[in-house]
């Protein structure tokens, strides 16, 4: 029977040698998300790639800061701690942003909490103001607590632009964790009280670690989001600067190349910060 197999399979393999190869045609609107979205991450980086090059000019001595490239140099990186105003303004900014990202996690979580797993009259009121508060523009919301602390006679200052920070940050970690914790499977917290752990025990142990991404998440985005906040500080801030107000305030005699730098480091804080976290993550699916 083998011998009367072979022959066939032979027979075969020899058409499919022989037969024209029909040719597939591309057709060109394929090629349309690829280019499109090739383009839009170029848009998205350059700016932040020009700021790390231009961090490296070399920039001569009292020349304003343009599209020329003078040469690379690291002179910037050895005397970033020679102004001592930019530096005070990071480190303004910096503070500030790990305040407001820790008060606004504790207080965005536990809203976000109530608002996923518990039915309250004014829940509905609740999600209004909370999502009133991340659509309305910054503008409106920065000359409304300037208008707050003015009629309660707060000093403008540290304290004040670390209020508001917590004010607007709270929202958006309240949402992210909202949205984790509706997702959550409750019958895993049920099934930990079946094993007689209290509601406390069952908390830490079994709902913490679920939302636990949608915490992180929504610290980094609050962090982030008080990091480079100009409108709202610029009403609040009094006396004291911040990054993006110092930055504002340099751009009329011309940016001195250190701010490129400092916008590198932070970058790439928040880059390391990322990658951190998402291997975190990973580990702990695995």
């Amino acid at each position: 029977m083998s011998a009367t197999v072979a022959p066939a399979r032979l027979e075969a393999a020899t058409r499919e040698v022989l037969a024209p190869r029909r040719t597939r045609r591309r057709h060109p609107a394929r090629w349309i998300l690829p280019a499109y979205t090739t383009l839009l991450l170029l848009f998205l980086v350059t700016p932040i790639l020009g700021m790390i090059l231009y961090g490296f000019n070399d920039i001569p001595v009292g020349e304003r800061q343009t599209a020329r490239f003078w040469g690379f140099t690291l002179t910037w990186y050895r005397s970033l701690l020679d102004d001592v105003s930019l530096n005070q303004a990071v480190m303004n900014s910096v503070k500030i942003a790990l305040l407001s990202a820790a008060a606004a996690t504790v207080l965005g979580t536990l809203l976000g909490l109530a608002l996923g797993r518990y039915g309250f009259r004014g829940k509905a009121a609740v999600s209004f103001i909370i999502f009133m508060a991340i659509a309305i523009p910054e503008i409106v919301l920065g000359s409304s607590l300037l208008s707050l602390f003015v009629q309660a006679r707060v000093q403008q200052g540290f304290l004040t632009i670390l209020l508001s920070h917590i004010a607007f940050c709270t929202p958006f970690v309240a949402v992210t964790v909202r949205a984790r914790v509706q997702g959550m499977d409750r019958s895993l917290e049920d099934a930990a009280q079946d094993l007689f752990a209290t509601p406390m025990v069952a908390f830490w142990k079994v709902t913490f670690p679920i939302i636990l991404p949608g915490v992180t998440a929504g610290a980094m985005l609050a962090f982030v989001l008080s990091l480079d906040d100009f409108v709202i500080t610029n009403f609040v801030s009094g006396s004291v600067e911040t990054f993006p107000i110092w930055v504002y305030g340099a751009t009329r005699i011309g940016l001195p190349p250190t701010v490129n730098v400092w916008g590198t480091i932070l970058f790439a804080a928040g880059v390391l910060l990322a990658i951190t976290t998402a291997l975190a993550g990973r580990r702990e699916k695995a």
